[in-house]
């Protein structure tokens, strides 16, 4: 590795672990989820790599970071659902990018868009069903849905699929989620509409209720080999992570007994010890919450932080180990290979494994190893 800090983005495992999940879902369709920069893995390389996996549609969370696909030359379906009041569906429209909409008043603003370029807006429409977030409530189902069938008949708007999402709280949420979700499709079709697409479910929802998968999945976290579950592993669910996050050692310094580390002293040195640093920080996504409880591999052995975890890097204590400027660090990768998992990086900063891997930032250069 010639980055002193650098994100190892393994293609060959992204294109396992989406064949092992399709195989297990078996939806006639899949969306492989890149928003969020791939959930920090780099859209454009997981996206063509995903494509070539098999799956035949790509979902985003805004209309920029699907230009940002069209742009690279990604012509495949994509989905963009998440917009602000000014959003620019002009762009999106004339980029053939299906726009989710949760809205009457997004209906007119992408109709009137499509009418002035002389296009049908490929759209899907976002029902609520439990998660008080976006997404058209049941309230408005008839007014939305005979909106749309009239946008339809004029020719501004094609009504490609009905969407949702499932909160994962628990069986019995996530059922009378897919049962409102079920009502809402049936009401549209009675309205008029004949969407080819209906999808609920994320990699969770896919996994563990069959009844959510309908015609498509939403594959987010498990493409990127990561579980979504408290209570299983990767390995659990035949998934491999994707994500090495690596560093070397910038300096070694001995010091005495009673030696404090980092800001505030968080921590003092028991005894005389061997201290590492790293040159990766919170402004790189290492979270600053994981000071003093997260731990790295060097070599065969792991390592703890000690001290707080700093902008641009963070100590490690060695003890009486033999390490020099150079060595190679790994702060998470695969638990198979005796490295730290994003997982415990989680834990250690009381947060999620989505969180650990999408906010490695942009100082972080990502080296893709693997795919075509």
């Amino acid at each position: 590795m010639n980055e002193f800090r650098a994100a190892v983005i393994d293609l060959d495992a992204v294109t396992a672990n989406i064949r092992h999940l399709r195989d297990v879902i078996g939806t006639p369709h899949t969306m492989a989820v890149v928003k969020a920069n791939a959930y920090g893995h780099g859209a454009v390389r997981v996206a063509a790599t995903a494509l070539a996996a098999g799956v035949d549609w790509l979902g985003v969370a805004d209309i920029a970071e699907a230009l940002e696909l069209r742009q690279a030359g990604i012509s495949a379906p994509v989905l963009a659902w998440l917009h602000g009041p000014d959003a620019d569906f002009t762009a999106a429209i004339a980029a053939d990018v299906d726009l989710g909409l949760s809205s009457t008043a997004q209906l007119h603003q992408v109709a009137e868009s499509a009418a002035a370029l002389g296009r049908t807006a490929q759209i899907q429409l976002k029902l609520e069903t439990g998660l008080s977030r976006n997404g058209v409530h049941e309230s408005d189902w008839a007014a939305v849905f005979a909106l749309a069938a009239e946008l339809e008949r004029s020719g501004q708007v094609r009504v490609r699929g009905i969407m949702s999402h499932l909160s994962n709280t628990s069986p019995d949420d996530d059922s009378r989620a897919n049962a409102l979700f079920e009502r809402g499709l049936a009401q549209a079709i009675a309205a008029g509409l004949n969407p080819t697409l209906a999808h609920l479910a994320s990699t969770a929802g896919a996994l563990r209720c069959a009844a959510t998968r309908h015609s498509m999945v939403r594959l987010g976290i498990g493409i990127y080999g990561l579980s979504p579950f408290d209570d299983a592993s990767s390995r659990d669910l035949g998934l491999r992570p994707a994500m090495t996050l690596r560093g070397q050692i910038a300096a070694v310094r001995r010091v005495p007994a009673g030696a404090g580390v980092s800001y505030d002293y968080t921590w003092r040195s028991p005894e005389e010890t061997t201290l590492a640093l790293v040159p990766l920080g919170y402004a790189d996504g290492v979270p600053r919450q994981a000071s003093g409880r997260a731990s790295v591999r060097i070599g065969t052995a792991d390592y703890p932080v000690v001290g707080r975890i700093a902008m641009d890097q963070f100590v490690v204590n060695v003890g009486n180990a033999a390490v020099a400027v150079g060595d190679d660090i790994v702060l998470f990768g695969d638990p198979e290979l005796g490295e730290p998992g994003a997982v415990d990086w989680a834990d250690a900063a009381s947060t999620v494994n989505y969180d650990i891997v999408t906010r490695i930032g942009n100082r972080v250069p990502r080296v893709y190893t693997g795919g075509a």
